[in-house]
């Protein structure tokens, strides 16, 4: 993922620090952004990339001005949070994504809904084609086929030159190693199976994929595949914004705002709800 400007991790009195440990036994380091609803979205971030960028804090933040409380954490490996970075990792982090659910259930919240940016977005997807526990979910900018994108990060003989060394150090401009990438964690990537992941989402379960017309880093033509495939599907194309949505973050948390704010409040409600009873600062849903 291309680098984006951080945003400042906001503190306050309804900010709160929270830390989660995953089956791995690792510190999951999160912000929770309290308003004392019923409701919590979770929101995951993507690839080498941290809870306190954007668009995660903005779609926070736009989730607390609606009453509705939020949390953004850091997968393991990334952030604040413990372990290693890995380049695959995906049913990892969706393995991460249930311990933070978890924890939240156990806090008696229920989980509105799951949203992932980019490499987030497949985190949210497999999250719910293998636990079927949530009745929304929203993906960022996903990528649906995960052969495409390596040869531009690992070059075109990647195949090849990670059988010879088991690994290839992928470089920044000034020659810095940025992170290792071994045979396991390309094959976690190229075995992790997208389609089948989509065709096990349950029709119970609404999925909103957002995608920008602009997007270098994941072709637009990704979120038809995720169309095809996803039961209970819908597509939202934000023209001229690209992998971040770095000039189109109020569209983007609109659409995404309004697209839970409609689950919750129409057929697909799955229990009382304070935020259905609040009149004032409703988002109307554009589907």
């Amino acid at each position: 993922m291309a680098p984006s400007p951080s945003i400042p991790n906001v503190q306050g009195n309804r900010h709160k620090r929270v830390t989660v440990h995953n089956s791995h036994g690792e510190e999951l380091v999160g912000v929770l952004h309290e308003t004392n609803s019923l409701e919590l979205v979770i929101i995951c971030h993507g690839f080498r990339s941290s809870k306190d960028r954007i668009p995660m804090v903005n779609l926070a933040a736009s989730f607390e001005k609606e009453g509705i409380s939020a949390f953004r954490f850091d997968l393991a490996g990334n952030g604040e949070s413990e372990g290693s970075f890995q380049y695959g990792n995906y049913r990892r982090e969706a393995d991460d994504l249930r311990a933070i659910v978890e924890h939240f259930h156990e806090e008696e919240c229920f989980i509105a809904a799951i949203v992932g940016h980019s490499k987030g977005g497949n985190a949210v997807l497999l999250y719910a084609s293998k636990y079927k526990d949530v009745q929304t979910v929203v993906n960022i900018s996903g990528r649906f086929n995960l052969e495409r994108g390596i040869e531009g990060r690992l070059g075109r003989d990647f195949k090849e030159k990670i059988k010879q060394d088991g690994f290839i150090d992928v470089r920044d401009r000034k020659g810095r190693v940025e992170y290792r990438v071994t045979e396991e964690s390309l094959m976690d990537r190229l075995t992790t199976d997208t389609r089948g992941a989509c065709q096990s989402i349950p029709n119970s379960c609404r999925v909103l994929t957002i995608h920008g017309s602009m997007d270098e880093t994941v072709p637009v033509e990704d979120a038809m595949e995720f169309a095809k495939n996803v039961s209970n599907h819908k597509v939202q194309i934000i023209e001229g914004a690209d992998h971040e949505f770095t000039l189109h973050q109020d569209e983007l948390a609109s659409v995404v705002v309004a697209f839970v704010k409609a689950g919750l409040c129409g057929d697909y409600m799955a229990m009382p709800s304070q935020s259905c009873k609040r009149t004032s600062g409703h988002i109307n849903s554009r589907y």
